[in-house]
């Protein structure tokens, strides 16, 4: 090691906020680590040589400097002297240069995965490695405040809302019509065509997977293999630098992307991981938090072993002052500095469990987020499950958080496969009242969905029973096994015209059924036009055309659900009555009727034994003259009645109208059983009309209100 750095010239600035700031001629650093004994701030130059600083100022275990004549651009980073035990979680290395947690910018990546590792032989009783980490691990950069205006945030109604769950790379990455150097990129995604193309679909909020800087886990390396989604988090102030057309760009165009979204009245929506990091288990790299106080970073267990309930190999101390500092100042900096709308947290159910204990939704850190005055206001989203069983909350968060309905997703799938009936369907399609109608929420707030990143597109849901994830290099051993996929008769493509036919029908089937019902849905990039991952549901790891959206194929099977999928977006919007922001009570309304009613095929309504049958037909009907759906300036906006009919039977069924006091005529407006979702029989039925529903097929009828009938523009 080299002598101890020199003092000189630095003054003592002041704790917070933490990392490095731009002020009075110079840089500001802070850096918290309540273990060491030592802290030298190393500044790179161009020609990799180092710099050594000691920052010899400490406040609440806080060390700090200001140091003159440095300028925006600066690569920096940290080297902590201090107890290397890994008996009792501490790891404190100073041959291992490491990420400031709270760097703007991060530049570089891992290039020497055994230069990076702290320890020798054993990650748990081996001695220090010496080895010196410069030049093999990511550096973080000085940055500078501000950048382009991200303008007005739309403040899109949650229950007007459709998210669009993409990921920033592969949804330009193929575009025909977006410039070769900005696809893949934050310049690609704020594109005009890009944004033209979510406008038209109805997308109001796109949910971008994570866009912190990440690494790929030592897993992956060690293989040569390369991480796509970004669910292993190495910063979480740094927007992910690959996604830059212009390197060292990248907070300015993220800003300009958000900028640009925001203007076309797009919400943005950022996927975060703050369950755990890209250092891995005991034996992968120290580059940042493990070097810096492990303990106060990361899950262990009394005897200073990591506790790992993400599957990942660590996780985030919940429980910790130093990440519950830690994540709401990262929050707060997307949302007020990047112009972020909101927040997807993976594996929230960790934010949850402090110490490792049970799930707790009155957490320190789930508090924090809830009651902090600007991240309150924000969209913010629970994935409500971890590794473990303990972790599986569904239902199970506090009032202001949303969550992702993973019962939704199971019970959609296995109706229209026709493995269960309709009484957990009835729920789902309702708001999931059971889950949800409790705690102060409301039926907005289950994320319905059916696809998501992980798992099978929509194409792919009805194409395979399998999982094929051999492109993985993992023996097909990864990527879930409980898919409650149906793949029709043949695994795989297929020329047969009647399988390709049904296929496609469920899929409509279950993209209209997401649409209709109540609750805010999530669609996943590429399923309104036919994508597939040709049976992978993990691909993870695969940055290539098996995960890049294809923009290119002239494929009519393609253009029909693309065109399908715009009709049931741009129906959902224009109905208040389908995206109600209230459950649904009985309440008797103006009509004389209950506010929500459920038919069986003879047009009488359900009863109590009707719900235990095995019965794989629904109709529903929802009163719009008590529509509790309300416009910008908080007036009740009445609607039409509507009656879905839901039939998951493999052979067509005869259902009955309801009588006239549930409506005079009856208007058949979608059908499942066209490739355009035009009904087949678009004529105006009367009351009590006998209908023929097609086998596994969808039809949504309306029920005028008298009045505005005649203007009605559907």
């Amino acid at each position: 090691m080299a002598t101890r750095p020199s003092t000189q010239h630095v003054r003592a600035g002041r704790p917070f906020p933490l990392g490095a700031h731009p002020e009075a001629g110079g840089v500001r650093f802070a850096i918290t680590s309540a273990v060491a004994d030592a802290v030298d701030l190393c500044l790179i130059d161009a020609d990799g040589s180092e710099r050594r600083i000691a920052l010899t100022e400490r406040t609440f275990g806080v060390w700090h400097g200001l140091v003159p004549g440095v300028t925006p651009g600066q690569r920096y980073g940290y080297r902590i002297h201090g107890p290397y035990d890994p008996a009792r979680g501490l790891r404190c290395n100073p041959h291992k240069l490491l990420v400031d947690p709270y760097a703007r910018q991060i530049t570089g990546g891992l290039t020497d995965l055994r230069a990076a590792q702290g320890f020798t032989g054993d990650p748990e009783r081996g001695p220090m490695s010496t080895v010196d980490s410069l030049g093999s691990v990511p550096l973080s950069v000085v940055s500078s405040p501000g950048g382009p205006d991200t303008g007005i945030k739309p403040e899109v109604p949650f229950e007007e809302a459709v998210v669009y769950e993409l990921h920033v790379k592969g949804f330009t990455q193929r575009h025909p019509f977006i410039p070769e150097a900005l696809r893949g990129t934050y310049l690609g995604l704020a594109h005009p065509v890009a944004i033209e193309y979510l406008t038209r679909l109805g997308v109001t909020s796109v949910e971008l997977l994570p866009v912190h800087a990440f690494l790929d886990e030592p897993s992956l390396v060690r293989d040569g293999r390369h991480n796509y989604w970004g669910y292993s988090p190495l910063g979480f102030f740094a927007p992910h630098a690959a996604y830059a057309s212009e390197p060292t760009h990248e907070v300015e165009e993220f800003r300009l992307m958000v900028a640009a979204l925001h203007a076309a009245g797009i919400e943005v929506i950022v996927d975060v991981v703050f369950n755990h990091t890209c250092e891995g288990g005991p034996d992968g790299p120290t580059l940042s938090f493990r070097g810096l106080n492990a303990p106060a970073y990361y899950l262990h267990t009394d005897r200073g072993h990591m506790a790992d309930i993400t599957g990942c190999g660590n996780t985030l101390e919940a429980g910790s002052p130093t990440v519950v500092r830690l994540v709401t100042d990262s929050l707060r900096y997307w949302t007020q500095e990047l112009g972020v709308d909101g927040f997807r947290f993976d594996l929230a159910s960790t934010l949850g469990r402090a110490r490792g204990g049970p799930f707790d939704p009155a957490s320190t850190l789930l508090t924090a987020i809830t009651t902090d005055p600007v991240l309150s206001r924000c969209k913010l989203i629970a994935e409500p499950w971890d590794a473990t069983g303990e972790g599986y909350r569904v239902g199970g968060f506090g009032a202001q958080w949303a969550e992702w309905n993973g019962r939704y997703r199971d019970t959609v799938r296995d109706f229209w496969r026709g493995a269960t009936g309709v009484r957990d369907l009835a729920y789902r399609l309702s708001g999931s009242s059971d889950l949800y109608d409790h705690n102060l929420r409301r039926p907005w707030q289950s994320i319905n969905f059916v696809t998501a990143h992980d798992g099978f597109t929509l194409r792919d849901l009805v194409s395979y029973n399998e999982k094929h994830n051999e492109a993985n290099g993992e023996d097909n051993r990864d990527g879930t096994n409980d898919n409650r996929s149906w793949n029709h008769g043949a695994e795989g493509e297929t020329g047969d015209p009647g399988i390709r036919d049904l296929r496609a029908r469920q899929v409509r089937n279950m993209f209209a059924t997401l649409l209709l019902s109540t609750g805010t849905p999530m669609i996943t990039a590429g399923d309104e036009f036919w994508r597939t991952q040709g049976g992978n549901n993990n691909a993870y790891c695969l940055d290539d055309e098996t995960s890049w959206l294809d923009w290119t194929p002239e494929d009519p099977e393609a253009e029909a659900m693309l065109a399908f999928a715009r009709r049931v977006v741009r129906l959902r919007s224009m109905s208040p009555a389908l995206r109600q922001p209230e459950f649904f009570e009985g309440r008797t309304t103006p009509t004389g009727q209950p506010d929500l009613v459920w038919f069986r095929p003879d047009g009488e309504e359900f009863g109590e034994t009707d719900w235990f049958e095995d019965r794989h037909t629904l109709g529903m009907w929802i009163d719009g003259s008590n529509s509790q759906a309300r416009n910008r300036d908080g007036e009740l906006v009445p609607d039409h009645s509507w009656l879905l009919w839901l039939h998951a039977g493999d052979e067509p069924a005869e259902v009955v109208l309801p009588g006239r006091e549930y409506g005079e005529t009856f208007k058949p407006t979608l059908d499942t059983s066209t490739a355009d979702g035009s009904p087949a029989n678009p004529g105006t039925l009367e009351a009590k009309s006998r209908v023929t529903l097609q086998s596994r097929s969808l039809l949504l009828l309306r029920a005028p209100r008298l009045a505005a009938e005649a203007a009605d523009p559907r």
